[in-house]
Order: C-alpha cells, then structure tokens, then sequence
C-alpha cells in the first residue's frame, strides 16, 4: 500500500505563479504544507534548497526531492497524482502548448505591471498585502521597496510600455485558447492555471479594467483564483501608455 508523499510549498504571497502551483496541489487533493520565504531575501533562501539558480518561487520537496518551477510542478504532480489530470486528452498537446506560452511569454507581465503601476502609486503598496492604502511614513517605506523591485526585475518606463502595448494582443491568444476548448473547462488544466494566475494580478489594477472586462481571461481567472488582495486605482500609468480599448 502506497503512503502519500511529504509535500511542502515554498512561495511568497504575491507571487501568482506561486498561487498556480498551490491550486494544482489542491486540485489533485494532496495534502501539503506552505512555506513563505522572506521578501528580499528568498533568492538566496530557494538557492539553499533547490540548488544555485533557482533563486526564484515557487518550488516544491516532494520526500525531500526538490521541484522547481511552476511547469516542473505540475508535471510531478501529474506524476503523483494522474487523476484529475492538468493534461487532460485528447487536449494534452495543446494544454502543454499553452501552458509554456503562459509560462514564458504571459507570466512576466504579472510581475512588471503591478509593480510599474505601484511606482506611480506608492500608496497602494499596502492593499496588496491585504490592507489599505498606506499613510506617508509607510509610502516612504514603500517607495524605497519598489525601487529596489524594479532594479531587481530589470524594469523601466520602456518596458513597461512595450508590454502594455502587448496586452491586447495577448488577451486576443486568451480568447483563442478558450474558443478551442484549450482552457475554460468544467475542471482546472495546467494552463487555466498558468495564464489564469497571471490575468488575476493584472486584474488589480485599474487601468487595465477596460481591457479585461468581460473577457474570457477575466471569466478563467475568477473561477480559479476568486479572492486576490491588491488594488491601484486608474490613473497610475501616464496618459496613452495604455491602449484604448476595442
């Protein structure tokens, strides 16, 4: 008779990749314990458990065996536990397809557009942590923080414009995938979750509610990801940065 295996989750609260790999983990029904690294000091906290590089979140020890990655994560989990399946047939192909395409090419926006938009509006800073807008002591705190981010992820006003004049585009492949019956289902696949994930952040920011709203990227993310903290209200990008509408 098989035991289940000892699965422990490290991640940080805002990270939405690290959300994606927490559901799948639940989805399979698999008891697990989550553990948060430290902000500002996790690059070297996931270096010491999953070996020099992997200095990011989220990554799992199943027995003690290190995982890293979200993509890496969910296919050991399709490993431990083949039922219900984040591959399901006869869609597999196109689920792995798009859940790369979420991985390498959606899931970056997550990170530099709330954290470009938190520039301009320091004082949201403390909604993504579940309270309000901060007071001025806590702005100065939180300005100092967001510098340090954007130095750490390589932003600039540059990028942040290409990738808001990306989003549409990108919203448009959403659409495509759950025209095909690529994500949208009755259950979960990996890249509900994937792409979902990232599409719920990007959900926080006000800005971008013209864009999302209605789409079938908003409907994926609700349905998995219903209840995340953040919120910055419109006006924190400079006028024309982000596309109009269609």
């Amino acid at each position: 008779m098989s035991t289940a295996p000892e699965i422990t989750l490290h991640g940080l609260p805002p990270s939405h990749p690290s959300r994606a790999a927490e559901i799948a983990i639940r989805a399979k029904g698999l008891e697990f314990e989550r553990v948060e690294m430290d902000m500002g000091g996790h690059n070297e906290q996931m270096e010491a458990i999953y070996g020099a590089g992997n200095r990011t979140v989220p990554g799992m020890l199943v027995d003690g065996e290190p995982i890293h990655g979200s993509r890496a994560i969910f296919a050991k989990l399709e490993e431990i536990a083949p039922d219900p399946p984040l591959y399901p047939d006869p869609i597999a192909a196109a689920v792995h397809e798009a859940d790369r395409w979420g991985d390498e090419e959606l899931q970056d926006l997550g990170r530099s557009l709330p954290w470009g938009a938190l520039h301009f509006r320091p004082e949201a800073f403390g909604t993504f942590a579940g309270g309000e807008a901060l007071d001025p002591a806590g702005t100065d705190y939180a300005i100092r923080f967001i510098r340090a981010t954007w130095k750490y992820h390589g932003l600039s006003a540059a990028l942040l414009a290409e990738h808001l004049a990306g989003l549409p585009a990108k919203l448009d492949h959403v659409a495509e995938l759950a025209s095909a019956g690529v994500i949208g289902g009755d259950a979960a696949n990996a890249a509900d979750l994937q792409i979902g994930s990232t599409i719920r952040v990007l959900m926080t920011l006000d800005d971008l509610e013209p864009m999302l709203a209605g789409s079938a990227a908003v409907r994926i993310a609700v349905r998995w990801f219903p209840e995340v903290p953040g919120h910055v209200p419109a006006g924190a990008f400079p006028a024309g940065w982000v596309p109009a509408s269609v």
